[in-house]
């Protein structure tokens, strides 16, 4: 559940490589093992990755199941595909999505009913539309981003998923149905539905009507761990060479709190290839399994659209379903072949050096894919004068579907924007998008507004809507995020450079105070403000000495977001008002005095004074704009 929504984009395509197109393999254990061999041990020790464990289903059996590297570092415990427990992160939402289907499946549910009409509080319209189950499901409630009370390691401070979901309700910031925008609020919600139709706990239900009846004996959606799991517990690691961290604990249990092994998620897996059925045992009527795995929502045709819960995550016209998960340290990814019968699961308990498991983890499905299942990358061509054009529209500056803009976290969506850019020879450039050398994908148009990555086989495609960009995706993450044109006024194309403008002409005129004094005094100078009243002169260089602490520790704050998400809970809560209302003030007092002080000294000042009085104007304005725009400044401790 990586909060950055930048990364989760970024992650998920800057990996996938370009290959050439090759005879593909026999998928046999014997092959299988001898790729998973080379390819795993040389990828952890590349990352500084602790242990990747993966399992591979074929016909309803397991093909072969294998770990490597050490589930437990310090005491040396090398990891057990059949015992190690490890988190599965959002990939346990498919266990969420099951139970819904049931549910469907019963009659107590209708995926196309306001939720209202199954809660006990209520989740407000957005333009008169009411948030329904599929929108959950296809992540389409249109709601902001909620990070406080996600996660925790003190079990004193966990909420519950009851809690979690009262204590806020995220701003409705989409109308419904329109823009996906991934939400771990709304998973938890359809998750809450279920205890609220069948009087079980989220827990309870899960255990009893999906782990049992596939013999996941291994499978907890609890917490606090059941103290059988716990020595079978993996540790967590940001580094594999690191120290380990604390069990995570999340408020948002149904979007992602789930514990198994890599066997357990098999049977999973087999039942779902099996439409519904394993070992003459169902968790869902067949016809209920094909609805579930055959009805995309097609956002950005002809882009993979989100089915029911999985992502569409099929090439070339190949079928394939999937999820992808994130904790704070343990990564994993599913995905089904339904045609093929073949399923495939993967967990690293490190996130690695420079986010390497993000990485591994696309590089690890794109080569299955290759080596098994290849795909041709689409043929197509554009018109020259037509490409240009469609490129010309496209470059610009965009952010994440996938984000907040009622709170302070609208800052992490503001330095997370992407450009997209023109080629020297016409292609299209993301920058921050790279392949697995390291370099920026180039894009070829193939089709009106679809472009083929150059040597590879992802797709990015753009919503036309009068004229203009409405948002733009690429295959990876089509299903559940869009990049959206960012406006002029919060634009980190326009704003970043006037940013470092202002922190830099804050610091000149924080360190020429003393600076200058001492100078005065030395040569017994009068005040370059002489005739000019001192207050206001001296109340900007102290309200800027305040921004620019107000600076450092929003940066502080966003920095800590990154490493340790559990850090944000209520407790911090005072302090967070705090830092707003400091920001607030030394933002508005120094606007105003530094205001003052110009028009006041204008007449009777050298031009050097005044462009410096000037100049410290329109950093304060830059500074204040941003602090408001991004809501850094004020009141409030929802986020």
């Amino acid at each position: 559940m990586r909060m950055l929504a930048f990364m989760i984009f970024a992650g998920l395509v800057a990996a996938l490589p370009a290959r050439a197109a090759e005879p593909p393999r026999a998928l046999t254990q014997a092959d299988a093992d001898a790729w998973l061999d080379g390819f795993l041990p040389f990828a952890l020790a590349r990352g500084d990755i602790a242990v990747a464990a993966v399992v591979i289903v074929k016909d309803g059996a397991v093909l072969t199941a294998r770990g490597y590297g050490l589930a437990d570092v310090a005491a040396g415990i090398p990891v057990d595909p059949g015992r190690t427990l490890f988190r599965t992160g959002s990939v346990g939402k498919l266990f969420t999505w099951t139970a819904v289907m049931q549910q469907v499946e019963a009659g107590r549910l209708d995926l196309d009913r306001d939720v209202n009409d199954y809660l006990d509080f209520k989740i407000p319209p957005r333009d008169g539309r009411p948030v329904t189950l599929r929108n959950l499901m296809t992540h389409t409630p249109g709601f902001e981003e909620a990070i406080k009370r996600l996660v925790t390691d003190r079990p004193e401070r966990l909420a519950s998923p009851e809690e979690y979901l009262k204590a806020w309700v995220p701003e409705r910031i989409y109308p419904p149905g329109e823009v996906p925008a991934y939400s771990n609020y709304g998973v938890t919600l359809a998750g809450y539905i279920v205890e609220r139709v069948t009087g079980d706990a989220y827990d309870d239900y899960v255990e009893r009507h999906v782990f049992a009846p596939l013999g996941m004996s291994s499978s907890t959606t609890r917490q606090v761990l059941p103290e059988d799991f716990r020595a079978r517990m993996s540790r967590g690691y940001l580094l594999g060479s690191g120290p380990d961290y604390p069990f995570e604990m999340f408020g948002v249990s149904p979007a992602g709190g789930a514990t198994t092994t890599v066997t357990d998620m098999a049977k999973f897996m087999i039942a779902w290839l099996q439409e519904g059925e394993l070992a003459g045992r169902r968790i869902l009527a067949a016809d209920t399994a094909r609805r579930t795995l055959a009805t995309p929502l097609p956002v950005v045709p002809p882009l993979n659209g989100m089915l029911l819960g999985f992502f569409e995550q099929g090439y070339g016209g190949r079928r394939m379903a999937g999820h992808g998960g994130d904790s704070q340290y343990f990564h994993s990814m599913l995905n089904l072949y339904p045609d093929e019968g073949v399923g495939v699961y993967l967990v690293v308990n490190s996130t690695g050096r420079d986010g390497a498991a993000g990485t591994v983890r696309a590089n690890f499905m794109s080569e299955f894919a290759d080596r098994y299942f290849p795909e041709a990358a689409v043929e197509g061509e554009v018109p020259a004068a037509t490409a240009a054009e469609h490129v010309r529209l496209m470059a610009g500056t965009y952010m994440s579907s996938r984000g907040q803009t009622s709170n302070f976290f609208s800052a992490l969506g503001f330095v997370s924007q992407l450009r997209v850019t023109i080629g020297a020879d016409g292609d299209l450039l993301v920058p921050a998008l790279r392949d697995v050398n390291g370099e920026p994908m180039r894009w070829r148009e193939v089709a009106p507004f679809v472009w083929q990555q150059v040597g590879g086989k992802e797709r990015l495609a753009a919503r036309i809507e009068d004229g203009r960009v409405a948002f733009f995706s690429v295959d990876s993450v089509s299903p559940f995020l869009v990049m959206l044109p960012a406006p002029w006024w919060k634009s980190s194309a326009i704003f970043m450079p006037l940013l470092a403008g202002a922190i830099v002409v804050l610091l000149v005129a924080l360190l020429a105070w003393p600076a200058a004094a001492l100078l005065r005094r030395h040569y017994r100078l009068w005040p370059a403000h002489a005739g000019v009243p001192g207050r206001p002169w001296r109340i900007s260089r102290i309200a800027a000495a305040g921004a620019l602490a107000a600076a450092a520790a929003w940066t502080a704050v966003f920095a800590q977001l990154n490493g340790n998400i559990s850090a944000f809970t209520p407790a911090f809560d005072v302090g967070f008002v705090v830092l707003k209302l400091a920001t607030a003030i030394f933002c508005a007092g120094g606007l105003a005095a530094s205001l003052r002080d110009a028009s006041r000294g204008w007449s009777e000042r050298r031009w050097a004074a005044r462009t410096g009085s000037l100049l410290l104007v329109l950093a304060f304005a830059t500074i204040a704009w941003l602090a408001v725009v991004l809501k850094l400044a004020g009141y409030g401790t929802d986020y």
